[in-house]
């Protein structure tokens, strides 16, 4: 299996939005907890970049790090993947 970068932004929307529905987060909450860190980014961006899958590794770390995400498992990742094949 090679995963093609529409696959990768898929995962990368699916982790975010399972994370986000888990901890019964909105967008504007997410906005709210970016904010309080120094990151200013607005509820219709967060939900646009998410949607789409494209977030640059800053952002994609800042929202692991204020979802108190500890753990993102490989075997989570190919599971997400294989799904998608």
């Amino acid at each position: 299996m090679k995963p093609k970068t529409s696959d990768w932004r898929n995962l990368v929307q699916r982790l975010l939005k399972t994370e986000l529905s888990k901890k019964g987060i909105k967008y504007q909450d997410l906005s709210d907890k970016l904010s309080a860190v120094g990151v200013d980014q607005s509820a219709d961006n967060l939900r646009n970049k998410i949607n789409k899958g494209i977030l640059g590794a800053d952002l994609l770390l800042q929202i692991v790090f204020v979802l108190n995400i500890k753990h993102i498992k490989y075997e989570d990742i190919e599971e997400i993947l294989a799904d998608m094949q």
